[in-house]
């Protein structure tokens, strides 16, 4: 959650730089649009877990019927590229009520490229078998979290970037503390595990 609030800020002040015509919640007070940045990037934050929680819960219920790893990392491969290819046409479709005409193909080459990046580095980090995990991660579930920005009623670029930049970043930074968190310590042993039981 600290996570979502500190990349809003960032995000939400390099918009109203660049962008005078972006004020937050109608608003031109900078201090005032900070802290409602920050409680807006705590939901996302918020959103984000549920998020990453719902998929670990996939992922146990999958792994539960198809039995087999192997099958399920490549379903989820194979659901990341229709992804792509499906976030780019809803996109071209809406590009009329947009303000722009290169959203429908620069979002999705970006989060692609982003979230190959992160990717690489937990691979590194792991095996190969997280490849396809992580690539689904950020790119399928950050865009059914950001869904409301991209299909809204008031969806625009500045809607969707400061909404699906912020989620981006909480699943990466996530996914990449779940090895850490779920790794066996096997440097030390617990003393609860070995002890002998008392006769």
């Amino acid at each position: 959650m600290a996570v979502g609030g500190v990349v809003t800020i960032l995000v939400g002040t390099i918009m109203q730089w660049t962008d005078t015509s972006f004020g937050f919640m109608g608003l031109e007070a900078t201090g005032f649009n900070a802290l409602m940045m920050a409680l807006v990037g705590l939901l996302f934050g918020a959103f984000s877990q549920m998020g990453f929680f719902a998929y670990l819960i996939l992922t146990y219920i999958a792994l539960s019927i198809i039995r087999k790893s192997y099958l399920w990392n490549a379903l989820q491969g194979y659901t990341t590229l229709f992804a792509v290819g499906w976030l780019g046409y809803s996109l071209y479709e809406d590009r009329g009520s947009l303000d722009n005409n290169w959203i429908f193909w620069v979002l999705p080459l970006l989060l692609v490229l982003a979230s190959a990046a992160v990717t690489y580095f937990k691979v590194k980090q792991t095996n190969m078998s997280a490849m396809a995990p992580t690539m689904f991660l950020l790119f399928v579930v950050t865009i059914l979290e950001a869904w409301p920005s991209i299909k809204g009623e008031e969806s625009n670029t500045a809607a969707i970037f400061f909404m699906i930049i912020p989620l981006f970043a909480c699943n990466a930074y996530q996914i990449m503390w779940l090895h850490r968190l779920v790794r066996k310590n096997t440097d030390t042993t617990d003393p609860a595990v070995t002890a002998k039981p008392a006769v």
